[in-house]
């Protein structure tokens, strides 16, 4: 088996992945907003059901509805960034122009940048949501589990802002390797 036809197999094995991860961001996504609006708008009482961190996030809401809609909207954020993550990701399996052969391209390049702003922004929000449930402990709230909130692994988010963030300066520098060889030839 070459080396294209086992690379071939593995970006499909991805993309379906991808595909899985994406639908499941998506109904996280979509019940939390859900859950949320529900709980702020239409019935208050209803925070006792949410999606997830449900016993947190009724005691939040007894605390104070400002509390509860802060910590709910950074969370819908952090979930719905994710989702366009992985959104993105799909459309890097169907952008047209990006292809083994011509590995670096602007298309490569433009995805590159947008993975990392997307992970710098789900760092940040998810560092702002720690941050604020610790300012809640300290205001008399319990501690708060943050993989239920959505909102755990600012650290590594961030980390992976960095890290994509080279990566889409090497892509750059890639292309314009890749412009002078083909002047060259």
């Amino acid at each position: 088996m070459n080396a294209i036809t086992t690379t071939s197999r593995v970006l499909k094995a991805l993309e379906v992945l991808s595909w899985i991860i994406f639908i499941g961001l998506c109904i996280d996504a979509g019940g939390l907003a859900i859950n949320t609006i529900i709980s702020l708008f239409i019935n208050p009482s209803a925070v006792e059901y949410f999606w997830t961190a449900r016993d947190y996030l009724s005691e939040l809401s007894k605390f104070g509805r400002g509390h509860f809609t802060t910590l709910a909207l950074i969370m819908n954020i952090v979930v719905i960034l994710k989702a366009v993550m992985f959104y993105l990701i799909l459309v890097l399996f169907r952008k047209r122009g990006l292809t083994i052969e011509r590995p670096f391209s602007s298309v490569l390049r433009d995805l590159v940048f947008k993975f990392s702003y997307l992970a710098l922004g789900i760092g940040i929000f998810s560092q702002i949501g720690l941050k604020y449930t610790e300012w809640l402990v300290g205001q008399g709230m319990p501690a708060a589990n943050m993989e239920a909130l959505k909102i755990a692994g600012a650290d590594v988010w961030l980390f992976m802002a960095v890290l994509l963030f080279v990566i889409g300066q090497m892509v750059k520098r890639g292309m314009e390797i890749q412009v002078e060889n083909d002047l060259t030839i």
